[in-house]
C-alpha cells in the first residue's frame, strides 16, 4: 500500500543535468555533480520560480539535486531543508549503466535490479516525503529526481513512465472535483 498524497498543491523541480544525463545511465543513488549546462538550467529554473509565492524548499540530499535547489534558495532568499527520503532510488547493479533494455520494466514493476529498489517501496517511500514536505505551510518547491518523479506521478493518478526534463519546474495541483489524477503542468518562463 502506498497511501495517498496530501490534497496540497506543491511546485516540483528535477535537478539539472548532470554528465550521466546527457550519456543516458542511471545515476540512482550514485552522486553524480551537475556539469555546467546543468548549473546554467536551474538557474534558468530559479528565475522561473521567482514571485510563484514558494515558502519553503525541500531536497534530496544528492548533490546534483541539492546544488540545483541551493541555486534557487539563493534567488528566493530561502534555507534548503534536505530529507533523505527525496533521494534517488536505487538501482544497485544498474547504477552507471545504461538506461535501455529494463528500465521500463522497472517502471511497470516486472523487474528490479539485484540490490534495487522495487518500484512499489520507492512510491511508498515518494508519497510519505512528498506529503512531509506538503505538510509545511503552501507553497512548498520540492527538489529531487527524475526516477523519483514517476513514483510521484503514479501516485498522483498520472502516467508513470514520462521522462521529466531536467530543472523545469513543474506545477502539481490536486485533482479537480470528480476527478481522480491530479494536475500537471511545467512552468512556462516568464514574458517580457
Amino acid at each position: 500500500m502506498t497511501g495517498t498524497l496530501n490534497p496540497v498543491a506543491f511546485l516540483y523541480l528535477r535537478h539539472g543535468e548532470t554528465d550521466w544525463n546527457a550519456a543516458g545511465l542511471s545515476q540512482g543513488n550514485i552522486d553524480i555533480a551537475l556539469n555546467q549546462t546543468g548549473i546554467v538550467q536551474a538557474q534558468a529554473a530559479a528565475s522561473m520560480l521567482e514571485n510563484r509565492g514558494i515558502r519553503s524548499i525541500v531536497s534530496s540530499p544528492l548533490s546534483r539535486a541539492h546544488d540545483t535547489a541551493r541555486v534557487v534558495a539563493e534567488r528566493l532568499g530561502l534555507p534548503v531543508e534536505l530529507d533523505e527520503a527525496l533521494r534517488e532510488v536505487a538501482f544497485g547493479v544498474q547504477e552507471g549503466q545504461p538506461m535501455a533494455g529494463w528500465f521500463n520494466d522497472w517502471v511497470d514493476g516486472r523487474f528490479t535490479p539485484a540490490g534495487g529498489e522495487h518500484f512499489s517501496d520507492l512510491t511508498a517511500r515518494a508519497v510519505a516525503a512528498v506529503n512531509r514536505a506538503t505538510a509545511r505551510d503552501p507553497l512548498v518547491l520540492i527538489v529531487g529526481h527524475g526516477a523519483f518523479f514517476r513514483a510521484v506521478r503514479a501516485a498522483a493518478g498520472l502516467v508513470a513512465n514520462v521522462r521529466t526534463k531536467n530543472a523545469t519546474p513543474i506545477q502539481m495541483a490536486p485533482p479537480a472535483a470528480g476527478q481522480a489524477a491530479w494536475q500537471l503542468a511545467a512552468l512556462e518562463p516568464a514574458t517580457a
